[in-house]
């Protein structure tokens, strides 16, 4: 006997309204189990796959992928027939505990992994993969010393991280939930009954093939196994084939795909929606002060290369980035009221209590900001762990919303660009913001003499409301001189 139900969209951020439909990862008539993703959906904040909280047979699908639909609106429909599990009083609702059910505060647990850790929820069997198809290895990055145009944050993930756990924070617990999906995005799988293949490639790939326009079943994939690759995507579609952008490269529609005397209009939605509006109103809401510092990194950089051969950081990414987060946590430190934020509706100054370090990062979905969350008790090896993860999940656009929210100061490292300095917009929410410039050899008077060093720029954007300027000068001057010599870290 038929017993339908009907799931719908979930707020899986914190009060996010709307979402679109990147692409169904099931189709009419497939039979699908508990957990298993249905489809792929890109809120303000990240993209991220809903679960199944039910097993059955797909009758409908009530919207085509790239339809924005608000939150509560059903999205499909499930035939469970006689094999639901009992749920309660409520027959139309999954049972509280299993993904897709009630959660502390009245939230819904959406996510693999998101909600309370007493969970129900099993792994699900992995899927049949290939014969010939094997693991492909994380993409490696340039040195990141800031005088080289490497992709997206200096912080390049490194298969050998290891997630470390801190408090309430387990860094790589979203990495692994990515590699899961991962597995699941490059299994070459029949639909049941159907005996539809799907095409072997990753998220990221599969975002830029629809921004292009490619058909990946059309395809023939170069990579491990088969699997499609951006090159891939890009030679169909007529860019270039070897050459184009790595790993962790904003790409959004190339311009290199708009032919020539044509007007493109690209929809404003999703995270590039969220940015757009948040800026905006930052930008008119709090007065931006921008002070700029020079500074001589030389001995940053030989210490950088020595602590990258100590055990301590074996398989870690020992970036500039990460000094000069180490920095800004101990001046922040030193000057509690940089950590703060504007209450407008209480008229109130709220000086936190712990330092959510943001990592300004630029992904192929637009600009996001996840953060550290109490960066400032962790150790250097944990920190550089913690912007490992931070930044992996970024570059594949997996970034949960837990870790979009809560952010107290950030950091956007424009150096990786090959960019000296800028005026950086406040986040929302926060009185500053701390900008990083390329490191460049530059001739720099050292001794009494003009010397060869290592010398970068940075920029401090402050709410002057909250910041006066002796306070946002001394704090600067303060991330200066660590970073000029890190010895003077003990003095603080």
């Amino acid at each position: 006997m038929a017993e339908l139900r009907q799931f719908k969209l979930p707020d899986v951020g914190e009060g996010l309204t709307e979402g679109e439909i990147l692409q169904w990862l099931v189709a009419v008539g497939d039979t699908v189990t508990v957990n298993q993703p249905l489809c792929e959906v890109e809120t303000a904040k990240a993209a991220v796959e809903l679960p199944s909280p039910w097993a059955g047979t797909v009758t409908a699908l009530l919207h085509d992928a790239g339809e924005t639909v608000d939150v509560g609106t059903p999205i499909i429909t499930i035939d469970v027939g006689g094999d639901a599990a009992p749920t309660g009083d409520s027959a139309a609702e999954p049972a509280a505990g299993l993904i897709g059910g009630a959660a502390p505060g009245g939230r819904t647990a959406v996510l693999v992994g998101y909600g309370p850790r007493t969970t129900e929820a099993r792994r699900r069997p992995r899927r049949a993969v290939h014969a010939a198809a094997t693991p492909t290895p994380l993409a490696g990055s340039a040195d990141d010393d800031g005088s080289r145009g490497t992709p997206l944050l200096t912080t390049a993930p490194d298969a050998r991280t290891k997630p470390v756990r801190h408090g309430g924070l387990e860094v790589g617990r979203a990495a692994e939930a990515h590699a899961a999906a991962e597995e699941a995005a490059t299994a070459l799988v029949a639909a049941p009954g159907r005996g539809r293949l799907r095409p072997l490639a990753k998220p990221p790939v599969r975002k830029l093939a629809r921004d292009l326009g490619v058909d990946l079943t059309a395809l023939t994939g170069s990579g491990p196994g088969g699997v499609i690759t951006r090159a891939d995507v890009e030679a169909a579609a007529g860019g270039q084939a070897a050459g184009g952008p790595a790993v962790g490269t904003a790409v959004a529609v190339p311009v290199a795909a708009v032919a020539a005397g044509e007007t493109q209009r690209i929809p404003v939605k999703g995270v590039r929606k969220h940015t757009a509006a948040a800026m905006v109103a930052s930008a008119f809401t709090a007065p931006h002060v921008t002070e700029f510092l020079t500074v001589d990194v030389t001995r940053m950089m030989k210490l950088r290369t020595r602590l990258a051969a100590r055990p301590e950081f074996a398989g870690l990414k020992v970036s500039p980035l990460l000094f000069v987060a180490k920095a800004l946590l101990l001046a922040a430190r030193r000057h509690p009221m940089v950590n703060s934020s504007w209450d407008e509706a209480a008229q109130e100054i709220v000086v936190h209590g712990q330092v959510n370090l943001g990592i300004a990062a630029a992904t192929p979905r637009g600009l996001v900001v996840p953060n550290v969350k109490d960066a400032g008790r962790l150790s250097l090896p944990e920190l550089a762990a913690a912007l490992t993860g931070l930044t992996e999940t970024a570059r594949a656009g997996r970034t949960p919303p837990a870790d979009m929210t809560g952010g107290t100061i950030t950091i956007t490292n424009v150096g990786v660009f090959g960019v000296d300095s800028g005026t950086p917009i406040l986040n929302p929410g926060e009185s500053a913001i701390l900008a990083f410039g390329a490191v460049r050899e530059m001739p720099w008077v050292h001794k009494g003499r003009v010397k060869p060093r290592q010398v970068t720029q940075l920029a401090l954007s402050f709410d002057h409301r909250v910041i006066d300027g002796e306070l946002g000068s001394r704090f600067l001057a303060d991330v200066g001189a660590l970073l000029a010599d890190p010895g003077t870290a003990l003095a603080f």
